[in-house]
């Protein structure tokens, strides 16, 4: 199983817009500034993010992108499928044909399975869950920050 930087990626930008679209549009070029992605990277999975639906853009001063639907009703599973990321744990891509064309591998169910699991998983978190999730992450750091509490170990030694 693997989920590569691509739908990562996609995730993370689709956060920092979500964070960010209440002053308007936004930039990908300030996506890429604050998330350290790439803006022709950033470009790429937009156009697919646009192309699903998940996203609108606006042209012109003043342009960027924003959710084309609130962040409740979006979840990871949608972005990760719109940006072609596969979801698959089996070698075979579900057809049951890991070892050769006659045979069955052994754990293909289980990797099946698996696949089910994360599938409802990410269906079951939203946007606006890991946009909860991060403001609440940076009102804990704001606070050790107004208090001077360490945050890490090596802080604390």
């Amino acid at each position: 199983m693997r989920l590569t930087t691509k739908g990562r990626f996609a995730v993370t930008a689709m956060i920092d817009l979500s964070m960010r679209q209440h002053n308007g549009p936004v930039t990908l070029a300030g996506i890429s500034e604050r998330q350290k992605i790439s803006l022709s990277y950033l470009e790429q999975l937009f156009g697919k993010l646009r192309r699903h639906q998940l996203v609108t853009s606006v042209r012109g001063p003043g342009g960027g992108y924003c959710l084309a639907k609130g962040m409740e009703t979006v979840s990871v599973a949608e972005i990760i499928r719109a940006v072609d990321e596969p979801l698959d744990a089996t070698q075979c891509r579900g057809k049951g044909n890991c070892q050769d064309e006659k045979h069955v591998c052994m754990t293909h169910k289980l990797w099946s399975n698996l696949n089910v699991r994360m599938y409802d998983y990410l269906s079951s978190v939203t946007l606006s869950d890991l946009v909860k999730e991060q403001r609440e992450a940076c009102v804990v750091h704001d606070q050790r920050l107004t208090r001077h509490e360490p945050n890490t170990l090596s802080e604390a030694a």
